[in-house]
């Protein structure tokens, strides 16, 4: 349930920047998601729906946009984009990798009239 949590934090955030800009209407929040940030975008969209209503912020569209998992291999090098069940290096097989991206969970930018 730490979805609504975030979902309050993603509400909060619009809400703040909407007041230092003295804005009418929030129409679009992008939120960047990782793959493996554990945070289920169904719940979110579901949450943000209640908590904003009655706000500037009600009715805006959330893009929930995914970010795959990367990583580099320590062993060969390589860069790949992979499952997040399956996280080796794809060249190699090695399971001495680095995460580049997929644990992303940010507001990356807002639309507002």
């Amino acid at each position: 349930m730490h979805e609504l949590a975030i979902t309050q934090g993603i509400l909060g955030i619009a809400l703040d920047e909407a007041a230092k800009r003295n804005v009418s209407r929030v129409i679009s929040i992008k939120i960047m998601i990782g793959d493996f940030s554990g945070i289920v975008p169904q719940l979110i969209q579901e949450y943000y729906n209640i908590a904003s209503r009655g706000t500037v912020a009600e009715n805006a569209a959330l893009i929930l946009e995914r970010v795959p998992v990367t990583i580099r291999c320590l062993s060969c090098g390589a860069v790949s984009t992979v499952s997040k069940t399956f996280v080796k290096c794809s060249v190699c097989g090695s399971e001495q990798i680095k995460m580049l991206t997929g644990r992303e969970f940010n507001v990356d930018s807002m639309e507002v009239e």
